[in-house]
């Protein structure tokens, strides 16, 4: 009999809000609004079948390069959720995070940040991490950037560069790495997401877009995650 164990953490990569806006006749933004509504009932999915983490791609590196107008949309979606995950963290027991480079976000957003992370910190609910002007090539150059520094400072020594030091630079420092990566609406990339942390997960795609991904969608994922046999280094998961 397989092992049913329930993965520990799961990465979702956010896609096809437009598509499924534009599938109804809608401008792009309307789909980023159900997308975003979306967040907290996958959020309780998630945490009710036993998952401990959950991170969700909000906002790529690359997401700069779409039209201004709907940058500055998602910006200000991004802003107000964030605002309202205050209450919703308290009230789900969630602890909430942001990952990415937040120095490019707005003076406004960067505190809004910081005082929903720091409002949630004693959360011991599901952990939730949201990337915001992630991008994992940048995450890594600027993690060899902070190693740099303490190397060149001498707090660090050459020697003790290995793998788990590494760890300890980058945007998921203490955070477990994901067992199981689902992107919605039918692309089959990764979109510089996580690229080291996804190193051993397992992959799931599914052409159903994000704001139509509901609870039964994530238990088909997490179903077929439970149907594989999981190796590392030649050895049974």
């Amino acid at each position: 009999m397989r092992d049913m164990k329930i993965p520990q953490h799961i990465a979702i990569i956010l896609d096809g809000n437009g598509r499924w806006a534009k599938q109804r006749g809608m401008p792009r933004n309307y789909g980023h609004t159900a997308g975003a509504k979306n967040v907290e009932k996958i959020c309780k999915a998630a945490y009710d079948m036993g998952v401990k983490y959950l991170t969700l791609y909000a906002f790529s590196t690359e997401n700069w390069n779409r039209p201004d107008g709907e940058v500055s949309a998602l910006m200000k979606l991004l802003e107000s959720y964030l605002k309202n995950c205050v209450k919703t963290a308290e009230k789900n027991n969630m602890r909430v995070r942001v990952i990415g480079d937040t120095t490019k976000l707005s003076e406004k957003f960067q505190k809004q940040i910081v005082q929903l992370e720091e409002a949630s910190s004693c959360n011991d609910g599901l952990n939730l991490q949201i990337a915001i002007n992630y991008g994992s090539r940048d995450e890594m150059v600027r993690a060899m950037r902070k190693m740099f520094e303490e190397l060149r400072a001498q707090e660090r020594d050459a020697q003790e560069i290995d793998e788990k030091l590494f760890l300890e630079y980058l945007d998921t420092a203490k955070i477990p790495d994901p067992d199981l990566l689902i992107r919605t609406s039918g692309e089959q990339r990764l979109s510089n997401f996580l690229l080291w942390q996804l190193a051993y997960s397992e992959f799931y795609f599914t052409d159903v877009p994000w704001p139509d991904f509901n609870a039964v969608e994530l238990k088909k994922a997490i179903d077929v995650y439970q149907g594989r046999e999981r190796r590392f280094g030649g050895l049974h998961v």
